[in-house]
Parts: structure tokens; sequence; C-alpha cells
């Protein structure tokens, strides 16, 4: 039986990776996740690929990490979410899933997920430079109306100090509670 078709017992939470320097923490938030009763996968950009290691990821999750399309016909590797966490969430990132620019895997899942339904997190790591730009501020108010639950993130770009990856699955709580009660 394909994954697509496989009901898991967990509820299942995708956590998007961007291309920050803190992404190599990436396995924090995923076993605080587990811990919480998720089964979890992950879907990077492209380029955040090479901020974690790829393999202990893999090995984590028990999934293979999403950065690109599928081929026509290809199973799923990842069944439907019930959730997503975005974390860390990039400028550029979150400007782009603000403006509905799907040009890739994650962000066109970011985007379909406001079509689906799908409760979304967000932890943005942006610096001060680039969190003053008027578009960020912007965008982020787009997110919020879109029903995006934005947290609190920390600014900066490399030292993971200050960054909650669990507020992700705080600000998801309800949807576990929710799932749990059905």
């Amino acid at each position: 039986m394909s994954e697509q078709s496989a009901t898991p017992s967990k509820p299942f939470l995708y956590v998007v990776v961007c291309a920050a320097g803190i992404a190599d923490d990436i396995g924090v938030l995923i076993g605080a996740a587990q811990e919480r009763g998720w089964q979890v996968g992950v879907v990077a950009t492209p380029q955040a690929m090479g901020f974690f290691d790829v393999e202990a990821v893999v090995a984590q999750t028990g999934h293979p990490i999403r950065s690109a399309w599928r081929a026509p016909g290809d199973d799923r590797p990842l069944p439907p979410a019930d959730a997503i966490a975005v974390a860390p969430a990039t400028f550029n990132s979150i400007n782009k899933w603000a403006a509905g620019i799907a040009d890739t895997l994650a962000l066109a899942i970011l985007c379909e997920a406001y079509g689906m339904g799908i409760p979304t997190a967000v932890l943005p790591r942006v610096n001060a430079a680039l969190s003053a730009h008027p578009a960020y501020a912007r965008s982020l108010d787009r997110l919020r109306e879109m029903g995006v639950l934005i947290g609190t993130g920390a600014p900066g770009d490399r030292a993971s100090d200050g960054f909650r990856w669990e507020e992700a699955l705080d600000l998801l709580a309800p949807v576990l509670s929710e799932r749990a009660a059905v």
C-alpha cells in the first residue's frame, strides 16, 4: 500500500524549511512535534537543502524530504498535511508566499494550504535590515488576513539563541486537540 493511501494514526505535520543559518537545528522542531503526537514530513526550499543534515532529518522523520515536484504518476511520498509549520521562514519566502508566488514546491504547498484550509504557523527568521522593508510588514499582514498563525521567531541570521522552535507547535496545538476530540 502506498503512503498516499495509508491513513496515518497520528496527525501529519509538514515542516517547511527555508534557507536560514539556523535551519541546521530543524531537528529540534521535528523532535518536539513527535513528542507532542505528530508524524512529521519535511518540505524544504531548494536552497535550504544545503543548510541542514538531510540524512539525519530523513532518519528522524522516516520520510524523504520534498524539495522538488514529483513526476506525473509518481506516488505522493508524504500523506496529506493536517497542519503546516514554516520554520525558519525567510524574508524571500514570506514575501513570495504572501504574493501567491509558487515557484518552488515549498511555496506551492503553502499557497495551496490556504485554499485547502490547512492550519499553518510560521516562525520568521529575518534580520533587522530586511524586516524594516515595507514589503515585509505588508506580507505579514496579508498572511494574517489569510489565517496564518505568525509566531515571534527571532531576529538574526545565524545563532539559534532565542529562536523558539516549539512556538510553531504551540500555535498549532488547537489542531491536535480538535483531532483528538473527533
